[in-house]
């Protein structure tokens, strides 16, 4: 059975997405702990990321830079945090939120109802930075 992601991917399910290439994506996640706070999924299911090829790895951790270097330039937050936790769904993903603080990684915290106005915006947001940093042929 196709993971939540996959079905993202391919349309079955809405995703907010802010970059597509061949090997990966990026989309806003559903329940955010800022708001910014995007998902790196490579579009092959792969459960555990020590199980990804080092090709893959590499070229998700260069996706994270770009997507980071856009929510930087969009949220202006203190940093940018990564994380890779994959227990929730078994497909691997790469967190990337804006962060002033560790309460700010704190997933007890996450927004379980967004506005979807304010999630649009986000995105489009966030993809407007990308295309400033000159990502414009991933994020349109």
């Amino acid at each position: 059975m196709a993971s939540i992601f996959t079905r993202i991917i391919d349309g079955e399910l809405p995703g907010r997405f802010v970059w597509r290439d061949e090997q990966a994506v990026a989309f806003l996640t559903a329940e955010p702990l800022k708001p910014g706070h995007t998902l790196v999924v490579p579009r092959q299911e792969v459960d555990h990321w020590l199980d990804l090829s080092p090709e893959l790895a590499a070229h998700l951790m260069r996706v994270a830079q770009g997507v980071g270097r856009g929510i930087q330039r969009a949220f202006r937050p203190t940093k940018v945090g990564l994380v890779i936790l994959g227990l929730e769904v078994r497909h691997v993903h790469l967190h990337l939120s804006p962060i002033d603080g560790m309460r700010d990684l704190d997933f007890a915290h996450a927004d379980r109802k967004p506005d979807p106005n304010a999630m649009d915006a986000a995105a489009e947001r966030l993809r407007s930075a990308l295309r400033e940093l000159g990502y414009a042929e991933t994020c349109d």
